[in-house]
């Protein structure tokens, strides 16, 4: 990949040394204890951990900066323009059920915009960065989104309510309208992953709604230096805020989010 930051050299030590802690436990995943977050949400202490750990690199080298994740409180920083957003097992469903699809998820944010990001999935060694202005990469490889241009050929992504979620028939709706004119659509249940995977080429495209900012902070700016076009579900509203993230190859995306838009 091209010269990396220092705050990115940062990250992905952090993500790195996380990964290791997740990956030792994730082979004794039937031995993990885990407690009820909500309903079909859980967190154990890997979830946890792994937070801690990244926290503790992060700010040990930069105590200024604040810090957002999921498992504890926001800590403000005492410089208000930069703050870590860290989801430190995306796909957590997935871990506490044996399936290797998950992944951490580190960005840095510059007043209100999102300047460095890391995605990294330990199962299969696969590193996911970005820095704006300076493209996105998977290990040492630059990454552009799909150049696919009929939509019968796409492959789109998704989450899929569970537990008794509102946004339900909405879901069906948006599936009624896209399935038709598409080659498929999936749900591996880790939004960090589905959109490294859109910056990746793997997907055409990815939708979502109720979403945190640490669900997709790393994964929106490294669908936009790879070249694709995110936005929120209403026009013009920034993801972060609203939870809801339209993210697709530019050849598809108008087609793609007025599908979506209903």
């Amino acid at each position: 990949m091209s010269q990396a930051s220092a705050n990115l050299n940062l990250m992905i030590k952090a993500a790195r040394i996380a990964g290791r802690k997740l990956i030792r436990d994730f082979n004794e995943v039937e031995n993990l204890q885990v407690s009820a977050k909500g309903p079909g949400d859980f967190v154990s202490k890997a979830d946890k951990m792994a937070e801690e750990t990244i926290r503790e690199i992060l700010m040990e080298t930069r105590p200024n900066y604040g810090f957002l994740g999921e498992e504890f409180p926001e800590v403000k920083g005492k410089d208000p323009t930069r703050r870590w957003i860290v989801d430190p097992l995306d796909g957590t469903t997935n871990f506490l059920h044996g399936l290797p699809h998950w992944a951490i998820s580190i960005a840095l944010e510059f007043k209100g915009e999102v300047v460095s990001a890391v995605i990294y999935d330990p199962v299969k060694e696969e590193l996911f960065s970005a820095e704006k202005g300076a493209g996105a990469w998977m290990n040492d490889r630059r990454l552009r989104v799909s150049g696919r241009t009929q939509m019968i050929e796409t492959v789109f992504a998704t989450g899929l309510p569970f537990g008794g979620r509102a946004d339900l028939p909405e879901t069906i709706a948006d599936l009624g309208r896209i399935l038709p004119v598409c080659a498929g659509v999936r749900r591996w249940g880790a939004a960090a992953l589905d959109l490294a995977y859109v910056a990746a080429g793997r997907y055409d495209g990815f939708w979502e709604r109720k979403l945190n900012p640490w669900d997709i902070a790393a994964g929106l700016l490294l669908v936009k230096e790879a070249g694709g076009l995110v936005d929120g579900i209403t026009a013009d509203d920034n993801p972060l805020e609203s939870g809801e993230i339209i993210a697709a190859a530019e050849p598809i995306y108008n087609r793609f989010a007025a599908l979506v838009r209903g």
